[in-house]
């Protein structure tokens, strides 16, 4: 049986996981998730971290 979702579904559950977790802490997790994966980037090219610039 297919399984497929619309706009109307996605925009529910995204609703549903607002109210759950709340608009800050999912903020806060994707910041997180955003700074573990550029980490394993540089990790995986060392020379990307040295031509990049100074960020702050």
């Amino acid at each position: 049986m297919p399984f497929h979702l619309g706009i109307p579904e996605l925009l529910i559950i995204l609703v549903i996981i607002i109210v759950l977790f709340g608009a800050g802490r999912i903020g806060k997790l994707a910041s997180e998730l955003g700074s573990g994966i550029r980490a394993f980037r540089t990790s995986l090219n060392p020379e990307e971290k040295e031509a990049a610039p100074d960020e702050k």
